[in-house]
């Protein structure tokens, strides 16, 4: 008997092996001649043989799918240009169930053990780390292999099957992401000639696997914040037409290959009178869901998370209690403490949101301390002041800085505590410490991996100063992202072209804009990178 061919079949069929024992093992071997191919045909021959298990053939050609993939040359292209099934895909229909478990045993007792009964099986290389992967195929599993085998639609099988369309684009997203199914990279990325990776970034930053729209469907709200940004009248947004704009940040996600999310805020987006129809149509579709809101009643809450959990629930402090209360009003801050209790009996996801000014600099690090057994996030933004918000001041560049070193010196011990601003990223860099990805993951996301709608359907690049770049309710959003205005905010500012942390920085455009620079060519008046170079 060939050694070389033994210890290949001993390779191949280890837990066949383990199963069989050492008698049996050689019996089988020497009828297959130590032939894997023919190992799985011969265990077929004995079915009936009490010494050897009747599940032990079908659980050897899954051992045998294994090991041709394990010794397949070709490594899987990621460039494709379509979704399509990952090549290594072997989809096996076998007469027992509960082989996969006895497979992963390793000589352990198994909870369920193999049983008659028709299953089928999948095994697959991982794509993305090259592992090997078997599991028991689930219904979601087949009907998206059948879907893409008999090219139907996502709205077809979501019709037929009577299921949200967000159902089925979830069960290929899982596809996806389990690699069982393969998809075209994201079209939301930068471009590497005008985003230069070095050091501190690398090419992970110049492509953004999800968008999102931070929708303000109201103009009403409960508050009358001293440093609001907006408190003009604008045309209430009609819930026909609402669900045509989800509809087409669906279909725009979907041509650009990347996850959706729907930012609902205002005003006050809970105040909007369809909210509960508007969230839920934004279930159905599958986006993601958060809310930017005020605190709300919990049976409302409660109402929401039986259509579905957001992401998450943000809400504003500007301080503490007697200086957050002269900005947003008369008991607020307590408002908000108590709401934030909610969340957390809830398990909402919880942000609090601070818009720092000269007046509360003082008074983040204080705030965070309070809050940190009571949400899951605290960070700020720099005030931008247009609106009410001219009326106010921001630290000056020395104060801020000074403020930075202090805020991530603090972050380490304090887990609420966040990093935002993009200039973080210049003492990571100073400091060698870790790059994070800034403001949106992935510097200024302004008209990159999020746009701005306004109930009246006006469009911009950022909300925190005007920024337009089309008309949601005129155009539709893959015309407003592909518009040269829209280009032209993304590719953000001349001054940084140059910069090696651009692609996770990039400054604030809106900050810029509160001083009267020009957004397009002039960099964030904060920034301090020059000390560091």
């Amino acid at each position: 008997m060939d050694s070389l061919r033994k210890q290949r079949l001993e390779k191949t069929f280890p837990t066949c092996r383990f199963i069989l024992g050492a008698d049996n093992w050689d019996r089988i071997a020497k009828v297959c001649d130590s032939d894997p191919e023919a190992f799985p045909e011969a265990l077929a021959l004995h079915i009936g043989d009490p010494a050897i298990p009747d599940f032990l053939a079908e659980l050897a050609r899954i051992e045998w799918a294994v090991n041709s993939i394990t010794t397949r040359e070709k490594k899987i292209s990621l460039e494709v240009d379509q979704l399509e099934v990952n090549p290594t895909l072997q989809l096996l229909h076998v007469a027992w169930k509960n082989l996969i478990e006895t497979l992963h045993s390793e000589g352990d007792a198994v909870s369920q053990p193999p049983e008659p009964g028709e299953e089928f099986v999948l095994i697959w290389q991982d794509p993305k780390n090259g592992e090997i992967r078997t599991q028991a195929a689930s219904d979601e599993d087949l009907l998206v292999l059948k879907m893409h085998i008999e090219g139907i639609e996502p709205e077809q099988a979501a019709a037929t099957g009577d299921l949200p369309i967000g159902a089925v684009d979830g069960a290929i997203d899982r596809a996806v992401g389990n690699g069982i199914l393969l998809q075209p990279r994201s079209r939301i990325r930068r471009d590497p000639a005008t985003f230069p990776v070095g050091e501190n970034t690398d090419e992970d930053f110049l492509c953004s696997p999800t968008f999102a729209l931070q929708w303000h469907i109201t103009q009403v709200c409960d508050l009358h914040c001293k440093h609001c940004y907006d408190r003009s009248n604008r045309s209430p947004l009609k819930l026909e037409k609402a669900i045509e704009i989800l509809d087409d940040l669906r279909t725009f996600c979907l041509s650009r290959h990347v996850g959706g999310h729907v930012s609902f805020t205002g005003g006050n987006p809970l105040l909007y009178p369809r909210f509960p129809d508007l969230y839920r149509a934004a279930s159905e579709r599958g986006l993601g869901i958060a809310i930017l809101g005020n605190p709300a009643p919990r049976k409302g809450i409660e109402k929401l998370l039986e259509i579905e959990r957001p992401s998450f629930f943000q809400v504003s402090l500007e301080g503490l209690p007697e200086h957050n209360d002269m900005i947003r009003g008369s008991g607020h801050f307590e408002r908000v403490i108590e709401f934030l209790k909610v969340l957390r009996e809830l398990d909402v996801f919880s942000m609090v949101m601070l818009t720092l000014t000269r007046n509360n600099i003082d008074q983040v690090l204080p705030l965070g301390e309070m809050l940190r057994d009571l949400t899951d996030s605290f960070n700020f933004n720099r005030l931008s002041m247009v609106g009410e918000g001219a009326n106010l001041q921001l630290p000056t560049p020395s104060e801020y800085v000074d403020f930075l070193e202090a805020y991530v010196e603090a972050a380490k011990s304090n887990p609420v505590l966040r990093l935002k601003d993009n200039l973080i990223n210049i003492l990571c860099k100073e400091k060698g410490l870790e790059p994070f990805g800034g403001c949106t993951g992935y510097g200024c996301g302004a008209a990159f991996n999020f746009i701005v709608a306004l109930s009246d359907g006006q469009a911009h690049a950022c909300r925190k100063f005007p920024s337009p770049i089309g008309n949601v309710l005129e155009q539709s959003i893959a015309d407003i992202y592909d518009s040269e205005i829209a280009a032209r905010y993304r590719s953000g500012c001349q001054a940084c072209r140059d910069c090696t942390i651009r692609p996770i920085c990039g400054g604030c455009m809106a900050i810029s804009h509160s001083h009267g620079l020009n957004v397009f060519e002039d960099r964030d008046p904060y920034c301090f990178i020059a000390r560091s170079s």
